[in-house]
């Protein structure tokens, strides 16, 4: 949510520049007590005490010198921001008070307009709870969201427009039940990997040791391949069944469950991978059906091959969201949060567009429209 914080000149930043007392600057604007953070830096205190009392910017988006992952600026804004970098017209203003605060008003951001992908490090500023209450007459985030949807009054029209508008909860997941069924609504990614990976192996072991060594190997890649496609047709045909929703509120609370949570805070790290007890009922049919037209080791192979994508995909979602990745993945990070922020109703692929421009689904990231209907 906007703040008020006070406003310090840049004199008043660059006497802080000891080992007791450590201010740094963002942008030029935004200034952070990193006093506490010495010992915790992974690189060490030394690193940190080079910009004593200086803007880091440049040092934290270089890449070859010091990589940084969004989740730095997160941490920055969420322990460590205590106030605002004067500009020449405020520090004028700061020259006739004697105690040097001035208080400067954050402007908001609103992430609901859905002009495009906004810059990272707003990526993490908290939606206005209130503000945007009252603005779209949508969802209280004060409250839990569940009951919020089953109940209320609203057109498809009105909900498909305002679920697919990001807000940003800021720390912590917003409660969906606020009851004790809310864990099972919070996944955090590592246990896609940690719960699924061994039993992908051991299926995988299973069909290797029960058939030629070539055919398993290439019915996993063909699982693989199949994996793609169906990333693509769950994303585009059940996740964003839409505008072929009923008209009615259970249908909305269902979509909002299943997919439409994740459109209305995307950027909620316990939100980005499947819950195991989803994951079970999606992959049961196609569990039943690999197993019943193959024989069993072919079975194995290719169904190996279809989880280990699966599990990629997740991964691939979770850090398309929240990490700083290399030019491909930065790449695919823009076109995922197009889909987010810009056009709902293209650019369904996650791992990779290659479906998209099959079936004239792509996202031009160059794009301005909003939506395609």
């Amino acid at each position: 949510m906007s703040a008020s914080l006070p406003l310090y000149s840049i004199e008043e930043l660059r006497k802080h520049d000891k080992e007791t007392d450590v201010w740094v600057s963002l942008y030029n604007r935004k200034i952070y007590n990193v006093t506490d953070f010495l010992d915790e830096h992974p690189g060490g205190s030394g690193y940190i005490m080079e910009y004593a009392g200086q803007d880091i910017t440049d040092i934290l988006a270089d890449e070859a010198t010091h990589l940084h992952s969004e989740s730095t600026y997160e941490i920055l804004d969420e322990n460590y921001h205590i106030g605002y970098l004067a500009t020449e017209e405020e520090a004028k203003k700061l020259l006739t008070n004697p105690n040097h605060v001035v208080e400067v008003k954050t402007d908001e951001f609103d992430s609901t307009a859905l002009g495009g992908t906004p810059a990272y490090e707003k990526l993490s500023i908290a939606t206005d709870f209130n503000t945007d209450l009252q603005k779209h007459k949508f969802i209280d985030l004060n409250k839990p969201l569940l009951l919020q949807v089953l109940f209320a009054d609203w057109d498809k029209e009105f909900y498909l427009d305002q679920v697919h508008r990001p807000r940003h909860y800021g720390k912590g997941s917003a409660a969906i039940f606020g009851n004790f069924l809310e864990p099972l609504s919070l996944t955090p990614w590592w246990v896609i990997p940690t719960l699924w990976l061994p039993c992908d192996l051991y299926c995988f072991y299973i069909g290797l040791t029960g058939m030629n060594t070539f055919l398993s190997v290439f019915l996993f890649f063909v699982g693989l391949g199949v994996w793609t496609l169906l990333e693509y047709c769950l994303h585009r045909f059940l996740f964003h069944l839409d505008h072929y929703l009923p008209n009615n509120q259970l249908a909305f609370t269902v979509h909002f469950l299943l997919h439409g949570v994740h459109h209305y805070l995307p950027m909620d790290k316990f939100r980005l991978v499947m819950p195991p007890t989803l994951f079970v009922v999606l992959a049961y049919p196609f569990y039943k059906l690999v197993f019943a037209l193959l024989p069993f080791y072919w079975a194995c192979s290719g169904f190996a091959g279809g989880i280990f994508g699966y599990i990629c995909y997740d991964m691939t979602h979770y850090f398309l969201h929240h990490a700083k990745l290399p030019e491909y993945f930065q790449n695919l990070k823009k076109y995922h949060l197009e889909h987010h922020y810009k056009n709902y109703e293209l650019g369904f692929g996650v791992t990779s567009w290659f479906w998209d421009k099959v079936f004239g689904t792509y996202l031009d990231i160059g794009e301005t429209q909003q939506k395609t209907s």
